[in-house]
């Protein structure tokens, strides 16, 4: 029995979720080689499923974690080197010219990006890298991200830090001269970080706190690096809008509230008077961009006062706009959800049986949505139940759970 039986495995497991990225950035600075960095975090979490049930908390887990995980690839790579493998023997030189420091983890953070998002890499694979290492990602969830399979996304995350520690590319923020080269991959891992933060991908919680204020923290840096790109204070100013409809996403019990029901009064009026200032700035420099264009239209959502109050028109032609610079299929659902509110739910499932979506959950929900409000509800409950097959995440589940059994019970009625 556990001396301190309330440091269960889930609390350990929360740890790592809230910490892997920054220990990984870390270690990397000190030992020069991702493997051996991810390899040494990963031992440091076994060892503290195994002592902290025993011993109980320790003051910093995450500094705990940073120290053990440095000593024990101390210990791992001494072994190895003493074997003349000349990867390892190179990081344990590294390592002994570096000391762990857990309070520089943020600019280690910072030049992990940079260094996964080297131009030498494909840009899905500088993506998918850096959610890896820093959003602590399991591989599934990545692959569930770019639509692709878990083995296929494994090979790409091997290939990808092969190649960085083979073309020895340096772990640092790049000169001013290459962060523009660099830009489009930051931007994209710093969003992809927010959109898991804001709706996990998986397990009983709906928002990755974490996750969302490092994306924010992430998104503030690089405007500061990089103040003349609209781009990145775009991608600020639509986290800051998103995030500011936190509070008001769950109930108490933690059950998500779709945008129409929120009560809006909970939402952050600091963050929306911020990320309105951005988008006022965006539009005076008048380089629209994918970013900026999605800025706006939740800059037009915060400013309705009500639901019923949403200028969904202008909503429809920022849309239309976005569809027109980067028509990718997620641009399209969300465009049909415009459609919906502007042309009807008939017009929007038109556009709906053009679009490849057909594993993404949330094109089944808004597919099952579009159906209840015409009537037809025995194919809106298959929606449902393809929606709920497709999410591993517990409150999205529960929420469309309660959707489908209200079809139910109106049928039964």
């Amino acid at each position: 029995m556990a001396d301190y039986p309330g440091v269960t495995p889930a609390v350990i497991e929360d740890v790592f979720t809230e910490h892997y990225g920054r220990a990984v950035a870390s270690l990397i600075r000190v030992f020069g080689d991702i493997g051996v960095a991810e390899d040494a975090v990963q031992d440091a979490f076994t060892a503290a499923v195994q002592r902290w049930p025993s011993d109980g908390l320790p003051p910093s887990p995450p500094g705990w974690i940073i120290t053990t995980a440095r000593n024990r690839a101390i210990d791992r790579l001494r072994r190895e080197s003493s074997r003349a493998d000349r990867h390892a023997e190179a990081a344990l030189l590294h390592a002994e010219d570096e000391q762990v420091d857990s309070g520089a983890v943020h600019d280690d953070r910072l030049r992990l990006i940079f260094t996964c998002c080297h131009p030498a890499l494909a840009l899905n694979a500088r993506v998918a890298l850096t959610l890896r290492l820093l959003g602590g990602l399991t591989t599934a969830e990545i692959a569930r991200a770019f639509l692709t399979s878990e083995s296929t996304m494994a090979q790409r995350l091997v290939r990808a830090k092969g190649k960085i520690r083979d073309a020895r590319i340096p772990y640092r923020v790049p000169g001013d001269t290459d962060l523009p080269d660099r830009l489009r991959a930051v931007l994209a891992v710093v969003y992809l970080i927010f959109t898991e933060g804001h709706t996990a991908s998986s397990g009983s919680r709906l928002v990755r706190e974490d996750l969302c204020g490092e994306a924010i923290r992430l998104g503030r840096l690089i405007t500061e690096l990089m103040p003349d790109e609209p781009e990145a204070h775009g991608l600020l100013a639509l986290m800051l809008l998103t995030e500011s409809r936190r509070a008001a996403r769950t109930n108490p019990d933690g059950a998500l509230v779709p945008l129409p029901e929120q009560d809006r009064t909970r939402w952050d009026r600091t963050l929306i008077a911020e990320g309105h200032i951005i988008v006022r700035e965006c539009l005076r420099r008048n380089q629209p961009g994918p970013y900026q264009i999605q800025a706006a239209i939740n800059a037009v959502h915060t400013d309705a006062s009500d639901a019923t109050a949403t200028d969904w028109h202008q909503i429809l032609h920022l849309y239309n706009q976005l569809a027109a610079i980067a028509p990718n299929p997620v641009v399209l659902l969300n465009r049909a959800v415009a459609v919906a509110e502007v042309d009807g739910p008939q017009a929007a499932l038109t556009l709906l049986d053009n679009i490849d979506l057909a594993n993404h959950h949330l094109f089944h929900a808004i597919r099952a949505d579009l159906l209840r409000r015409l009537g037809r509800d025995t194919e809106a409950a298959s929606a449902y139940d393809q929606a709920i097959d497709r999410t591993e995440n517990l409150a999205e589940q529960t929420f469309l759970r309660s959707r489908r059994e209200t079809l139910a019970a109106t049928d039964q009625a």
